[in-house]
């Protein structure tokens, strides 16, 4: 038996457009809300934080959106990003099923993030900006940022989750190498972070409060936009040139997918790997089942409620429609930091809605164990988030065994756990435990909902 398979594809095969899953929805998506009037929103509410591209791609209903010539030659930097039969992965589960992932962590930020990174940047740089504000958990977006505004001029600064911050130094070092400041969230440089510290000193922060100190921050200055790293239509239509590849490469390997599996957190690698197939299907072709799969202590798909809210915790952003917790929820401090966003992808909630997809939740003690196991199989240290990824694949291939069947499975590898083995380091020591939420401050989230008829 071969130990694995590669399947690569020429750079003259790199997709060279985006595909946007609205246009085959059947069901659009329920409009976002001006958080005032509660009147869904046109292009000038959203002038203040992004330029018009980016805003025309949000809204936009067609299928394929061209990627820019400059953006698809950053791209070649790394992509098309390799698919990997995991057997020596099969052997170790003695399963029957064929186990394939597509390793996002070749990027220079070591994560699939730089895929909407570096268009971002570009749309920005075109029209002018010269400062991009952002939030980051884990330190996978902000680094991507990071480098995509380095390669177009663009001053970077980030609000990272106080949690991580602390947690993993190294990820601020590689932003900061790439000429990024990183600032911890809350923080005292804006009025909203001061008014949490006031609050709590020691507050573990949350993406819903750095998103709402970079939004405070970027509609002060003319100069100055925000990016934000997935959540929006237009982050995880990016992300797309994943699962385009992936059909590609399944083409290679002579096989179609029973079971596509990916993490989610605010749905952007979830998106990005499952929306090609989700059309497909939605086309008339045969549709795989979908597994999303969240950790335990911040279920969104599994536990929240499917309601308008906001998207920070400062109520700065208008209401979308998502699977949420409550924008007032922290989740703990577990060290999957990307995966702690406290509401799902419109989108990503939209098709759960529909039936699309199927969610599922572990907890973090099982989610590292599966890494584990799959470190020492094939070889990556898998990032915390993707490990996800990788229990829900393991626990597919077991299924598979259980009932004497060969199927297809294929997991998108996210990001690679390098910057992260302080989390290895305490698991092995038997000191990583699985976080709890606290069930009466989700109730009190979820009771504050925004009233919307």
């Amino acid at each position: 038996m071969q130990d694995k398979t590669k399947y690569l594809l020429d750079e003259s095969e790199m997709p060279k457009a985006w595909y946007n899953i609205q246009a085959d929805l059947k069901v659009p998506v329920p409009p976002v809300l001006h958080p005032g009037t509660l009147k869904p929103i046109g292009p000038d509410d959203l002038a203040p934080l992004f330029p018009r591209e980016i805003i025309l791609q949000e809204v936009s209903t067609e299928r394929e959106i061209e990627i820019p010539g400059p953006v698809q030659e950053i791209y070649k930097l790394w992509r098309p990003a390799p698919l990997y039969r995991a057997h020596r992965l099969e052997k170790a589960l003695g399963t029957l099923a064929k186990i394939f992932y597509k390793y996002e962590g070749v990027s220079p930020a070591g994560s699939h993030k730089p895929n909407t990174a570096v268009p971002q940047a570009f749309y920005n740089a075109a029209e002018g900006v010269k400062r991009l504000t952002t939030e980051t958990g884990a330190g996978q977006w902000g680094t991507s940022l990071s480098f995509a505004g380095q390669i177009f001029n663009l001053e970077i600064l980030v609000f990272q989750v106080r949690v991580s911050y602390d947690q993993k130094p190294y990820r601020r070092a590689v932003m900061e190498t790439y000429g990024a400041r990183c600032l911890p969230s809350p923080s005292n440089e804006t009025e909203y972070g001061r008014k949490v510290l006031a609050e709590r000193p020691d507050h573990p922060g949350s993406l819903g409060i750095a998103i709402s100190e970079a939004v405070e921050l970027a509609v002060q200055r003319d100069d100055t936009k925000y990016a934000l790293g997935s959540v929006l239509n237009h982050v995880l239509m990016h992300q797309t040139i994943v699962g385009l590849e992936v059909i590609k490469q399944l083409e290679m390997a002579d096989v179609y997918p029973d079971v596509i599996v990916g993490c989610t957190g605010g749905g952007s690698n979830f998106g990005g790997i499952a929306f090609p197939f989700i059309g497909q299907g939605l086309r008339g072709g045969k549709m795989p089942r979908i597994v999303a799969v969240e950790p335990a202590a911040c279920p969104s798909l599994t536990r929240g409620k499917y309601a308008y809210d906001f998207g920070d915790t400062g109520h700065m952003t208008p209401l979308t429609k998502m699977h949420t917790l409550g924008s007032s929820f922290t989740p703990p401090g577990f060290h999957a930091g990307g995966l702690r966003y406290h509401g799902m992808a419109p989108l990503v909630s939209h098709v759960k809605e529909l039936n699309l997809i199927e969610a599922v939740a572990y907890n973090q003690v099982e989610c590292f164990a599966a890494g584990v196991l799959f470190a020492r199989a094939e070889g990556i240290v898998p990032a915390p988030e993707a490990n996800h990824a990788i229990k829900g694949a393991i626990e597919e291939a077991l299924r598979c065994k259980r009932e004497g069947r060969s199927e297809t499975i294929v997991f998108n590898l996210c990001g690679h756990g390098h910057f992260d083995m302080t989390s290895y380091q305490k698991y092995f020591a038997g000191e990583l435990t699985d976080e709890s939420y606290d069930e009466a401050e989700l109730a009190m989230a979820l009771s504050g909902l925004p009233s919307v008829s």
